[in-house]
């Protein structure tokens, strides 16, 4: 079977500067064969964490909260064995709807697992991309790594860190370095599931 790879693209925009950068990613793993998936969350309704703690009252360490349409992302998170997130940065962080999604499907991966226990996202592989018009990039970029680094995920590097400059629709094509880290990205992912996979 092959194996899947979900990418969540963040931006409030469809096909927008940080879906081109994600699909540059993808049309490298489609050709090492993975599955691929991009899931935009324009068109999504993401409520936020309330803190209920039922995720660990309720002994099912998942979130609670229904009525949108998070449940169906994350199981796709679940069943991806490579995690890619896109994002626009807005004030040097990461779009608010998308840190929803990653907040609720991580926090809940805790409850009940001790620190020996394999979590949810355990040893999968992912990473991101953030994209800016001029700066904030590597702010955004800590905080999705902090994100993937306490969920257990192994994150590859590329050439560069992975984020994109670009502001108006298209200009991710003008930006050749970007484009080229996230091919590079997408070629160390492959190299590292193949070992790993072994």
């Amino acid at each position: 079977m092959n194996p899947k790879v979900l990418a969540l693209c963040g931006s409030p925009r469809p096909g927008g500067n940080t879906e081109s950068y994600l699909n540059a990613a993808l049309d490298v793993l489609r050709n090492h064969g993975m599955e691929t998936e991009l899931v935009a969350l324009h068109d999504k309704t993401i409520a936020s964490c309330r803190a209920c703690y039922q995720c660990w009252h309720s002994g099912q360490g998942v979130c609670q909260l229904t009525g949108d349409d998070f449940h169906d992302i994350y199981a796709k998170m679940v069943a991806a064995d490579v995690l890619l997130v896109g994002s626009p940065v807005h004030y040097s962080a990461v779009h608010p709807d998308l840190w929803s999604v990653l907040v609720r499907a991580g926090f809940p991966g805790m409850a009940g697992h001790p620190h020996s226990a394999p979590r949810p996202f355990s040893r999968k592989i992912g990473g991101p991309i953030t994209v800016a018009r001029r700066a904030g990039h590597n702010f955004a970029f800590a905080q999705l790594l902090l994100w993937f680094y306490i969920n257990e995920f192994i994150v590859p590097g590329s050439i560069y860190w992975t984020v994109g400059v670009a502001r108006s629709p298209g200009d991710a094509a003008l930006d050749r370095e970007g484009i080229d880290t996230a091919k590079r990205f997408a070629e160390n992912i492959a190299w590292l599931f193949g070992k790993i996979r072994t």
